[in-house]
């Protein structure tokens, strides 16, 4: 081999030898601008990007509740009872959701600690849907009509109509889930869901608050 052909060998002999001693300085950390081409890569899910995985869930619905209630609707004019008017009595059964909403979140509504093992999270107060009531188990209990109110009912072809009834029982029902602790177990199941899911994402302290206002 002539003189330059070992000058070669030299060469690239030392040019291997240098870049391994750039790979085990790297991954001593003895060389941080450099990086470990075997090392693993964790992407690590800040405060913005879980904001935005909980926004698209959109909302949570988070309790039912069913309802009966009892409507009284009495009817008279200046005529006998026997005559005109009517009393009716009809049960009403229906029921109510209250949902917790994930799609207005904004800002600062969740907050992600440096080390990544606690996030607060601030939510709406949870809501009531309207509610719904159900004719095929709702009925009329006891109904008093007088004679001149049947025929009135009959000749306008919709005898014994029940429309303000259900009306009347679809607002009482709502009016009942109001009183009901149909909201506070919304936002007690909302705050065990979230704190079950960022749990298994590796957060060790999660905390859920609800304020009248959110956004920001």
């Amino acid at each position: 081999m002539g003189a330059w052909g070992k000058r070669l060998v030299a060469i690239a002999a030392a040019v291997v030898l240098l870049a391994v001693a750039a790979l085990v300085a790297s991954a001593l950390h003895l060389l941080p601008q450099l990086r470990n081409p075997f090392a693993e890569q964790t992407e690590e899910r800040s405060g913005p990007v879980l904001l935005q995985s909980i926004v698209e869930l959109s909302r949570y619905e988070a309790a039912s509740g069913s309802f009966q209630v009892i409507v009284d609707i009495k009817t008279s004019s200046i005529l006998p009872s026997f005559l005109a008017g009517s009393d009716t009595l009809f049960v009403g059964v229906g029921q109510d959701n209250a949902f917790v909403e994930f799609s207005r979140l904004k800002g600062n509504a969740v907050q992600v600690s440096d080390d990544r093992l606690s996030a607060t999270i601030t939510l709406a107060h949870a809501q009531l849907e309207p509610a719904t009531l159900d004719v095929h188990e709702s009925y009329v209990y006891a109904q008093q009509q007088g004679l001149f109110t049947r025929i009135n009912d009959f000749l306008s072809g919709n005898p014994n109509s029940q429309q303000a009834l259900y009306e009347l029982a679809q607002k009482k029902i709502q009016e009942a889930a109001a009183k009901s602790p149909l909201v506070a177990d919304a936002e007690r199941n909302t705050r065990t869901m979230l704190v079950g899911l960022l749990q298994s994402l590796g957060f060790k302290n999660v905390t859920v608050n609800y304020a009248d206002n959110t956004a920001g």
